[in-house]
């Protein structure tokens, strides 16, 4: 299954799950980062991390780390 941090610039894809024993889960979904949820990948950092992401009209930064804890379905 593909996570957050496999998308490329520009993709956009849908939260499917958070992988169990995701300590940060609970914060990410208070951030709008709720299953079912599109998610457009904007751009990642110079150096790779951390990330930038469009979600509803908003741009949140996410670590490669925590992306990797997050399922996602291509949309």
């Amino acid at each position: 299954m593909k996570t957050l941090n496999d998308l490329t610039k520009g993709q956009t894809a849908r939260i499917s799950c958070y992988l169990p024993r995701f300590t940060a889960a609970r914060r990410l979904m208070e951030l709008g980062l709720m299953p079912g949820t599109l998610v457009r990948f904007v751009k990642a950092a110079p150096l790779g991390d951390p990330i930038a992401l469009e979600v509803d009209g908003r741009h949140l930064s996410l670590r490669r780390v925590d992306a990797a804890q997050i399922n996602v379905q291509s949309v």
